[in-house]
């Protein structure tokens, strides 16, 4: 397809195409929140809001039988004759899932759908990683579920980088049995980001059932082209031939003014209708086009929708 004139992005080619220095400094200073309460198998740096043993002190409650004698403090005993226990805040492990569309319908747009999802994995993961927490990255289309699992600490960023460089956009979606896959595995519980164009219309509704059973605190990107969101702003009018990358069907249109809004409003009712799913499943969504800054969105958009910090 033409790019009618429009600056081409180019395709990252080596790990540092995915994330630059000026991101990973902004990075540093955010984290990943969970909206739920996640059980770690071993420390991390997050503060959980369940009560522990770690070195934060939260509150104190009165002793009951058979209560750890070395967490009560005997200072307050002197002063008021009763026995109170200290409680602290647990610094608990957090598990990040990211899970990337990697259907053909993801390779295109200018910028491109799958460059943008994979850059923003690597943000994610990046920020995950250098908050010690763990990360598990999942491509998924018809081929099935590909995954990159145990990610810890920040020197497995490039072998992240690295896997997400080597990620092919092909073949169709099969969102529903990919969920129902994801949702099975067995790499622990916390938060799961989902980046994907979700124009899968049948199977988007059931996958995320999936998702929301299988324990994850779930989080959905929908990202889309310039072209698909307002196609006569980026250049396509005219008459055009456009061809379905999925099932190889085509046909020809005139993108005529009636036509555009015509399809300008069905996207709309079914971006909307995505969005009241999942907000009746408690599900957090966001719609993004590629032409974002991705350290703006971070920063400030996904931080005011409550998935960083």
């Amino acid at each position: 397809m033409s790019n009618f004139g429009k600056t081409v992005h180019n395709r990252p080619a080596k790990v540092d195409d995915l994330l630059g220095s000026n991101l990973m400094s902004s990075l540093d200073k955010i984290d990943i929140v969970a909206r739920k309460i996640f059980s770690g198998k071993i420390q991390g740096e997050r503060k959980s809001k369940r009560r522990g043993s770690s070195v934060e002190f939260a509150d104190y409650r009165q002793y009951s039988a058979g209560d750890d004698l070395r967490f009560i403090d005997w200072n307050v005993y002197a002063r008021l004759d009763k026995l109170f226990m200290k409680i602290f805040l647990e610094e608990e492990e957090l598990t990040l899932g990211i899970a990337i569309d990697s259907s053909a319908s993801m390779d295109f747009g200018n910028p491109n759908k799958f460059d943008f999802a994979r850059r923003l994995a690597m943000a994610l993961g990046y920020t995950a990683l250098s908050s010690h927490n763990k990360v598990t990255v999942f491509s998924f289309n018809s081929n099935g579920v590909q995954r990159l699992t145990g990610l810890r600490g920040r020197q497995r960023t490039r072998e992240m980088g690295q896997w997400l460089l080597d990620s092919v956009a092909s073949g169709g979606t099969s969102f529903a049995d990919a969920c129902k896959t994801i949702s099975s595995s067995r790499v622990g519980r916390g938060v799961l980001v989902i980046l994907s164009d979700l124009l899968d219309q049948e199977g988007v509704s059931q996958g995320l059932k999936y998702l929301v059973g299988g324990g994850w605190d779930i989080f959905v990107i929908q990202i889309l082209a310039p072209e698909e969101i307002s196609p006569i702003d980026a250049g396509l009018e005219g008459d055009l031939r456009l061809e379905d990358v999925e099932t190889g069907e085509a046909c020809d249109v005139t993108a005529t003014a009636l036509l555009v809004s015509n399809y300008k409003k069905r996207l709309e009712e079914h971006c909307d209708n995505l969005r009241e799913q999942c907000v009746r499943i408690g599900i957090g969504s966001a719609r993004v086009s590629t032409d974002i800054n991705i350290e703006k969105l971070l920063i400030e958009f996904l931080r005011g929708r409550g998935l960083l910090r």
